[in-house]
């Protein structure tokens, strides 16, 4: 797989991660729903925090080629 590719599915690995933090944000501070169904729905609104987490965290690899790059370029 190129680095291009890799890139790509780096960043909407990150986009992803980020709409379902903001998701969970949502669901515990601003849904009703949520609030009604008790333990179950904060389950529900820390399961999209937790996933939402796992997924940014490929930040630091696509950081890391960024900078790799531009060193490869300045050389």
């Amino acid at each position: 797989m190129s680095d291009k590719k890799i890139i790509l599915i780096l960043k909407i690995a990150m986009a992803f991660g980020v709409c379902l933090i903001l998701l969970g944000v949502y669901f515990h501070l601003f849904n009703q729903t949520i609030e009604e169904m008790g333990v179950n729905g904060i389950i529900i609104s820390a399961a999209c925090v937790a996933i939402g987490m796992a997924l940014s965290l490929p930040t630091k690899m696509f950081l890391t080629f960024v900078l790799m790059k531009r060193e490869i370029e300045q050389d």
